[in-house]
């Protein structure tokens, strides 16, 4: 197994391991989304949520799920692919993949220090925050780079190959 497979975790393994990183003593954020093609609001994004913590979390949205979301054309990278990506990263520590409509089961499962999403969404709206915030963890959003976005870069690509 590769090092950014060991990353990727079924949520069976990767509790025991985010249960041990908390009695540790360390914080463990959480995030989620598609991350299909990956650009730089992805990075910046990820990066600053990593900087709330001392670990992070990353649940990432199977095909299926991506494809009910965004339409029948996406993703246009695959779930083993993007998950393998996201693991390269040295600001993620874990990937979970996940197939629900929203992540709020796996949220209670992960039972995050902080949740955390992009500023186009309020505390109000992001799925699992009462949870997050009755356990008495904290829930944050993060400034998101402006004029990046996978649907607009789609688009370019689109344009660009009439």
């Amino acid at each position: 197994m590769s090092l950014t497979e060991s990353k990727i975790l079924r949520l069976e393994e990767a509790i025991p391991t985010i249960e041990d990183w908390q009695r540790a003593g360390q914080k463990v954020v959480f995030t989620n989304g598609c991350f299909d093609i990956v650009h730089l609001g992805h990075i910046d994004y990820l990066e600053k949520a990593r900087a709330l913590g001392d670990r992070l979390v990353l649940g990432l949205n199977t095909d299926a799920s991506v494809s009910r979301l965004k339409g029948p054309l996406r993703p246009v990278v695959n779930e083993y692919a993007r998950a393998r990506l996201m693991a390269a990263l040295s600001f993620i520590d874990a990937v979970i993949l996940f197939d629900e409509p929203t992540p709020s089961q796996l949220i209670e499962a992960v039972k995050p220090d902080i949740l955390v999403k992009g500023d186009d969404y309020t505390v109000e709206t992001i799925a699992g925050a009462d949870f997050v915030l009755s356990k008495g963890g904290e829930v944050k959003t993060i400034a998101l780079v402006q004029g990046y976005s996978t649907t607009a870069l789609i688009e370019k690509i689109k344009q660009g190959y009439k």
